[in-house]
């Protein structure tokens, strides 16, 4: 089977498996690691590697950027200092104790030591995402976590490469490196925020949507080469232009946009996704087949050791955080209440990781300098492995359980700011309806007021059912009966055309306002999926 070949099939699998993972309830990106596990060990199937370069140049941005283009900049900001004491506190805590349990394990110089640590000390961006997405938990916490996998990349990068620096140069030094840590962060944001800026002025001039969804697709490039061109953070330049195109996109794209964009990144990111999860399962066969030294029992043991350390100071940094976090704020502003324990313990226990720790161990060099190999580089190949594997599956497939243990449910905060924005604008609308009669027929303008009068009691009728999401934004009868309308009209353009009444042409201008239509009835549907 050649590549071509492969990789068709890989997307298959993948289709396959996400069908699969939804029927059974169980978080895609777990069932993907595991299928690639067992596809690796298919005989006649081409290797398929999962080369660093490709997916820190390729793969990553266009990843990063949606998620931090969707992300909320409110809730972001709100939640900055809980974010950055997990995204920079927790990272660097993490890399100097699996470094120091790696080395008393293995016996690694402690530069090779602190390449492992940094390498599998961030949680993965598209794993949290991918699971925390289809959980109802309250928004605070996605928000957090969210937060926390878009910027910990970063931090855990600019780690890996003072290690690696260390390693070939023979020496270190924390003054510079504290400093040069500040100045890649900086520089990456700085240049993010100008490739967003011009990002924006670009689209606020265009009413184009191929043209817009291209320029989309070639923003967070845009962000993340220059940046890493430059030495500084291209994750954080991504991420930068992400936030302020995300912020500004109400403002600047047209509603054709907007639909067609969000139709494009789902199906981007959800293959990107896909695909990568599969390869991750993929490498192990080639990483044991490489492996020379130890033992495979020892190796796993070791890969246990390691797992168990990474989830382990994990819990306990989010309790001295959470901790940390409430004194402070309680010192500023008196009142502040502590986190539930829950809530903390299901943010401790949500530290995936994925394909940036897989693809920074296979970038490690293969020699050092002086021409000698790099030390361990086989066995960090084989224990970051044992550490996604082990944090995808074991975390992943509990999050649920836990849920349910821990009786963490949504707070429901954002169905009521949005039955809230929805009276406003509606209210707004009919205003504007009365100050318009004179210039419009009174025929349209009492249809309207029609119209506009009726959504309003529907979100009323929402409001007094005590938040039930169940409810949606309407009574359920009343969405029923819009859904079996809009099925009889659907039904009867498409007799129409097969009955050669109308052409193939009219047929999908009038099933895009139908599509339209019940896209707008099944939102919460698909918001809960």
């Amino acid at each position: 089977m050649n590549q071509a070949e492969t990789i068709c099939t890989l997307l298959i699998v993948v289709a396959a498996l996400a069908m699969l993972a939804k029927k059974v309830g169980l978080p895609y990106p777990v069932l993907l690691v595991i299928g690639g596990l067992a596809l690796g060990f298919v005989p006649g199937l081409s290797t398929v590697e999962l080369q660093p370069d490709i997916v820190f140049l390729f793969l990553l941005p266009p990843l990063l950027y949606p998620a931090a283009l969707f992300t909320s900049w409110r809730d972001f900001r709100a939640n900055l200092g809980s974010i950055s004491l997990l995204a920079i506190g927790l990272v660097l805590l993490t890399t100097a104790f699996v470094a120091a349990v790696a080395h008393a394990l293995s016996g690694l110089p402690w530069p090779a030591a602190f390449v492992l640590g940094a390498i599998i000390s961030p949680t993965d961006a598209v794993a949290a995402t991918a699971i925390t997405k289809r959980l109802r938990v309250q928004r605070k916490i996605v928000t957090i976590l969210d937060g926390e996998s878009l910027v910990n990349d970063a931090t855990a990068l600019v780690a890996y490469r003072f290690a690696i620096a260390a390693m070939l140069g023979g020496r270190f030094s924390l003054l510079e490196a504290s400093g040069r840590f500040l100045s890649v962060g900086l520089g990456g944001i700085g240049i993010g925020l100008a490739v967003g800026w011009l990002a924006a002025h670009l689209q606020h001039r265009l009413d184009d949507p191929p043209i817009q969804i291209t320029i989309s697709l070639l923003t967070p490039f845009a962000a993340y080469i220059p940046a890493e061109r430059l030495h500084v953070s291209g994750v954080l330049g991504v991420v930068a232009s992400g936030l302020i195109l995300g912020w500004r996109a109400p403002q600047i794209l047209t509603s054709r946009t907007r639909l067609s964009a969000i139709v494009f990144w789902d199906t981007l990111v959800f293959l990107l996704n896909g695909f990568i999860f599969v390869l991750i399962g993929l490498e192990l066969p080639r990483i044991l087949h490489q492996f020379t030294g130890q033992t495979l029992k020892q190796l796993i043991w070791h890969g246990a050791i390691l797992s168990c350390a990474a989830i382990g100071v994990r819990i306990v940094w989010v309790f001295t955080a959470a901790s940390l976090v409430h004194w402070t704020s309680a010192y500023f502003r008196k009142g502040s209440p502590f986190p539930a324990w829950q809530n903390m313990a299901f943010i401790a226990w949500t530290g995936m990781r994925g394909v940036v720790s897989l693809a920074a161990a296979l970038a490690v060099p293969l020699t050092l300098s002086n021409g000698n190999p790099f030390p361990g580089r086989d066995y960090i190949l084989f224990t970051t492995f044992c550490v996604i594997l082990a944090t995808l599956v074991l975390q992943g497939l509990t999050l649920p359980t836990l849920i349910r243990r821990l009786n963490i449910a949504d707070d429901g905060l954002a169905l009521v700011e949005e039955r809230t924005a929805r009276s406003k604008a509606n209210e707004a609308a009919l205003a504007y309806l009365a100050e318009a009669e004179g210039k419009f027929p009174p025929d349209i303008v009492e249809r309207l007021r029609v119209e506009y009068d009726d959504r309003i009691r529907q979100l009323d009728i929402c409001a007094l059912s005590n938040g039930d999401r169940t409810n949606g934004l309407g009574a359920g009868a009343y969405q029923r009966l819009q859904q079996e309308a809009l099925d009889v009209e659907r039904r009867t353009i498409i007799q129409l055309r097969d009955e050669y009444v109308i052409s193939d042409e009219v047929l999908r201008r009038i099933q895009r306002d139908l599509d339209l239509a019940e896209a707008r009835l099944h939102v919460h549907e698909s918001n809960d999926d």
